[in-house]
């Protein structure tokens, strides 16, 4: 028996257990609530809110207030220099790096005993459950896990604390049973430069039995140009002709499938999608066929949802009663919701920031369609990253173009005193005709977009969007500078502010 027929047997009672999914996600979350109550009960914030009194959800809204990272900053901080039993019991060690607010460079997410177990490890593994029911004839533990992570630090000076991308604080705690199937060795995992991490990579994987790979599409797609590189093929299944799976997430992949489609042309080669942040662990891709992910609903997560059309009406104080905050029963299927989670981490009530669509409810099951900041509403249109990404998808199609990198942003209005949407794209294959791409983009926008043809009528409101062609490695560049090369970093898709444009105009 190889070793994957072995450790498949370790993985049926879960596979077993996500049938709860299907007809009991309410009652699934109404456990984790009262769980996370129960344990946080005796901490500083679970006195302050009057934890030992919730007896249910409406007691939860009503002692809890919805948070923001500025909200949390205080206690984080705080929990950073030593101190326990104030956001979640005991002590917390490890932080996870995030993107920054508006006030500050980076956020750091706490990462507990308890999140690292019950969340981003269960996620992983549930990866693999779902994977190997999926796939009878899987070999996926007889060879190694290319596993692409970023960087940690030390915390301040409290010992032995972390604070670093979620990726590195999961290698650095990972199993060390693990480490016989992974690759590349944990020193090279960690290292924070990552021009000299992709070197390593390449080297150290290129004669390795890859089975799988697990990362960020961007990064993954750079170390593994350089491995093509150094190994002189024309495809990946040359270098590693057992590849069978790509574990994916953190930016969606429809802007590079047909590269990897290209780079890897074996017809055995599968694409799972995962829905992993600093946050927490959310979704998997459960189906192949399908790409709306599954809501994992028995983590140390707790879910409620804002719908985005009270979201953008309401003023910028979150517990505005207009938002009409609903848990998980409450969720209707094709609206825009903002998503709050309460964790093990001791996060509560806390926004992350991202932007979800159900598609089902028995399994509750979701699309990713964008961040609560990142989408253009300049002018009433409400262009959202899952209208960019299908817009760009159905131009790439009808010109046999690749995009690799994009961002947009509105022209508020010209020397011409015109207003429209302005795209730096790079692209990995460039359209014969860029005007027909913008023409194709423009009108599939309107097609998918109400609000944003009703803008574009007669040209009266918007005028036709306009493409700026980024040269070879622009993003690259811009994410050298600002010191986030590699790990986790996204490029911010659509935003309301010049302020990403700009510089990147500037460095075209």
């Amino acid at each position: 028996m190889s070793l994957t027929g072995f450790v498949r047997h370790f993985f049926q009672p879960r596979q077993k257990e996500l049938e709860r999914h299907i007809n009991e996600g309410p009652a699934l979350q109404r456990e984790v609530l009262e769980t996370l109550i129960s344990e946080a009960q005796d901490t500083e914030y679970g006195r302050k809110c009057m934890f030992s009194h919730i007896k249910g959800y409406e007691d939860f809204v009503r002692n809890v207030p919805v948070n923001s990272y500025e909200e949390l900053k205080g206690y984080i901080d705080r929990m950073r220099h030593g101190e326990h039993d104030v956001l979640w019991p005991g002590q917390i060690k490890w932080y996870a790096k995030s993107s920054g607010t508006t006030n500050d460079k980076s956020k750091f997410i706490p990462v507990s005993h308890e999140g690292l177990k019950n969340i981003h490890y269960a996620g992983g593994s549930d990866s693999v459950a779902i994977y190997l029911r999926n796939n009878p004839k899987s070999r996926l533990f007889d060879g190694r896990a290319l596993i692409l992570g970023g960087s940690h630090s030390p915390n301040y000076t409290l010992r032995n604390s972390l604070v670093g991308d979620l990726s590195a604080i999961l290698i650095e705690n990972i199993n060390p049973l693990v480490n016989y199937l992974r690759v590349p060795k944990k020193q090279t995992a960690l290292l924070s430069d990552f021009e000299i991490k992709r070197e390593r990579i390449a080297q150290e994987c290129l004669h390795k039995n890859v089975t799988n790979i697990s990362g960020v599409p961007s990064w993954m797609l750079s170390v593994l140009t350089r491995v093509m590189e150094l190994s002189g093929k024309t495809h990946l299944e040359e270098v590693w002709p057992n590849l069978e799976v790509f574990f994916h997430g953190g930016v969606a992949f429809t802007p590079y499938r047909k590269q990897y489609e290209e780079l890897i042309t074996s017809p055995n080669m599968h694409y799972m999608e995962t829905y992993n942040a600093s946050e927490g662990f959310f979704g998997l891709q459960d189906d192949p066929n399908d790409p709306s992910l599954l809501l994992m609903l028995d983590y140390d997560i707790f879910y409620e949802f804002i719908p985005m059309d009270s979201f953008n009406e309401s003023t910028s104080k979150l517990d505005s009663p207009n938002m009409n905050i609903v848990p998980l029963e409450g969720v209707e299927i094709g609206k825009n919701y903002a998503m709050l989670i309460s964790t093990s981490c001791g996060l509560w009530r806390y926004m992350i920031g991202d932007t979800v669509k159900f598609t089902s409810k028995n399994p509750y099951k979701f699309i990713i369609s964008g961040r609560t900041k990142h989408f253009i509403n300049a002018f009433g249109e409400e262009l959202i990253v899952d209208n960019a990404e299908k817009g760009l998808q159905y131009a790439c199609q009808q010109t046999d173009a690749e995009v690799l990198e994009y961002t947009a942003a509105p022209v508020f209005m010209d020397g011409n005193a015109k207003c429209r949407h302005q795209w730096v794209i790079e692209f990995s294959r460039e359209p014969a005709d860029l005007q027909l791409f913008t023409t194709l983009l423009d009108k599939k926008l309107q097609e998918i977009n109400s609000d944003y043809e009703a803008k574009r009528f007669k040209d009266i409101t918007l005028q036709q969007l306009e493409i700026i062609k980024a040269r070879h490695d622009l993003f690259n560049d811009w994410f050298k500078i600002k010191g986030k090369l590699g790990g986790q970093h996204k490029v911010p898709r659509l935003s309301n502010s010049r302020e990403y444009i700009e510089q990147l105009l500037k460095m075209n």
